[in-house]
């Protein structure tokens, strides 16, 4: 992708080894960028201590000889968001592209069944965390940088027992349409991607407890939204990742706003 090389690339929620944040950075890293790994500390740590180089991304994002570092962030604190974005300038002196990926998708059940306590946490982890981030980042970032919102199919349509997702989703492409015009004058673009059933371990848990709830182990579960997907498939991390770059790239340089599909023609407004 045209006008990668070089820049420094943020990525939340992205310490997890095979998930959405982690194909992502490596098809930045492939495309030139710098990479920072951002993840609750404990998550970063439990990587780390593992010993298993397999379970670690930055070990990972390091062994395929890509520049990077990692940076524990709790992205629902605004004091952590800024201290993040300061050690990002010390060791970089520059960031260029936020990817906010950070989300809870495990609190499943139905609305009356919901506490106001669980739907405080997704909210603040999948929107204010988005939001922080955005603002503190768009303080430092220049002319032609670029804020990429991991949004969700679940941003444009409705899923039962799945309220505060859903929810948080709709207010990420909120954010982004304004984002991007509030931050036009500085350069700096915003668009969000919305993937539908990925293979990542968030994905699997989801598809886990709705199998659960029709009678259907979770392989001839996801069969059945394969078929429901016009390209006869669910997606891949890859797909996102590289729907990502192309948004952070110069290819994209007169795009902001949008909220990109990536479900294989399954969603199509």
């Amino acid at each position: 992708m045209r006008g990668l090389e070089g820049k420094v690339a943020l990525c939340t929620g992205a310490g997890r080894a095979g998930g959405l944040g982690h194909g992502i950075l490596r098809r930045l890293g492939q495309a030139g960028c710098r990479l920072v790994v951002s993840d609750l500390d404990s998550v970063l740590k439990a990587a780390e201590s593992s010993g298993d180089a397999a379970a670690s991304v930055v070990s990972d994002l390091k062994a395929q000889g890509f520049d990077v570092i990692d940076i524990a962030c709790d992205v629902s604190d605004e004091t952590s968001v800024a201290e993040a974005i300061k050690a990002v300038m010390a060791h970089y002196g520059r960031l260029d592209i936020v990817i906010n990926n950070a989300a809870i998708g495990d609190i499943i059940k139905p609305l009356p069944e919901l506490s106001a306590d669980e739907w405080h946490r997704v909210l603040s982890v999948n929107l204010t965390g988005a939001f922080l981030m955005t603002r503190e980042a768009a303080a430092v970032m220049g002319e032609g940088s670029s804020v990429i919102n991991v949004a969700s199919q679940a941003a444009k349509t409705g899923f039962r027992q799945m309220a505060p997702y859903v929810a948080s989703k709709h207010g990420m492409i909120g954010l982004t349409r304004t984002s991007a015009i509030d931050l036009a004058a500085s350069g700096i673009r915003v668009n969000a991607v919305c993937p539908n059933h990925v293979t990542t371990t968030m994905g699997k848990a989801q598809s886990e407890y709705f199998s659960s709830l029709r009678g259907l182990d979770p392989e001839t579960y996801r069969a059945q939204i394969a078929e429901r997907v016009p390209l006869g498939r669910v997606g891949k991390p890859e797909d996102t990742a590289s729907a990502v770059a192309f948004l952070a790239s110069d290819e994209a340089s007169f795009i902001t706003g949008e909220a990109l599909n990536v479900s294989g023609g399954e969603e199509t407004h």
